[in-house]
C-alpha cells in the first residue's frame, strides 16, 4: 500500500458492531509512500497508522496545485443522527464514511409477529420503530409471512421517521418552514 498526503484511508470495523473509521493521510513516514502514515481521523484525532487487513486506501484527485479541494461545511449538529461530538469539515471531493446498521428483532407466535427495528448510527440517539402482523383465521399457518409483514411495517415506519428527522434538520439549518421531502 502506498499513499501520499491528501489521500483518504478507510478502516473496516474489526467486529460487526464496530464503526468504520476514515481519515486523511497527512504524512507518509515510510519510503516512497509506504506506511506508517500520520492520519487525521474524521473525529479530529491524529495518529500513526500501520495499515493491516481491512484497510482501504482511496486515492483522491488533487487540484492543479497538488492540494486537496477546499473543505465543505460540516453536517448539522441538531440532527439526532449527527455525531455526538463536533467533527471537522471534510473536503468536498472526499466521501464521508458512516457505518449505520439496522438491527431487527422479531418475536412471534403462531398467529402474531412483532418486529422491532433500531437504526444504530454514529450518535447517542437511535431511531426505533415497531411493526405488528396478525394471521386471520382463514389464512394458512405460515409464520414466516407474518414475520415478513411485521418487519416490513417496522422498516416503513423507520424510514418515515428518518425522513421526518431530515426535514426537521433542513428546516433548522435553512430557517425555512414547511420543507417537503419526496419519497423516491
Amino acid at each position: 500500500m502506498k499513499a501520499r498526503p491528501g489521500d483518504r484511508i478507510i478502516l473496516a470495523a474489526a467486529t460487526v458492531d464496530g464503526a468504520v473509521r476514515d481519515g486523511e493521510v497527512l504524512e507518509t513516514r515510510g519510503d516512497d509512500g509506504a506506511p506508517p502514515y500520520l492520519v487525521r481521523w474524521s473525529d479530529g484525532h491524529e495518529g500513526l497508522l500501520y495499515p493491516g487487513p481491512g484497510s482501504v486506501l482511496r486515492v483522491t484527485p488533487h487540484g492543479p496545485s497538488g492540494t486537496a479541494p477546499a473543505p465543505k461545511a460540516p453536517t448539522s449538529p441538531t440532527s439526532p443522527l449527527a455525531p455526538s461530538a463536533p467533527k471537522p469539515p471534510t473536503t468536498g471531493a472526499h466521501p464521508r464514511v458512516r457505518d449505520w446498521q439496522v438491527r431487527i428483532s422479531v418475536f412471534g407466535s403462531d398467529d402474531d409477529s412483532e418486529a422491532s427495528v433500531v437504526l444504530l448510527a454514529d450518535s447517542p440517539t437511535h431511531l426505533t420503530a415497531h411493526g405488528h402482523s396478525h394471521r386471520s383465521d382463514h389464512d394458512r399457518d405460515v409464520p414466516e409471512i407474518g414475520d415478513e409483514v411485521a418487519v416490513a411495517r417496522a422498516l416503513r415506519r423507520l424510514a418515515d421517521q428518518l425522513l421526518e428527522t431530515a426535514t426537521e434538520d433542513i428546516e433548522a439549518v435553512t430557517g425555512e418552514h414547511d420543507v417537503s421531502l419526496r419519497s423516491r
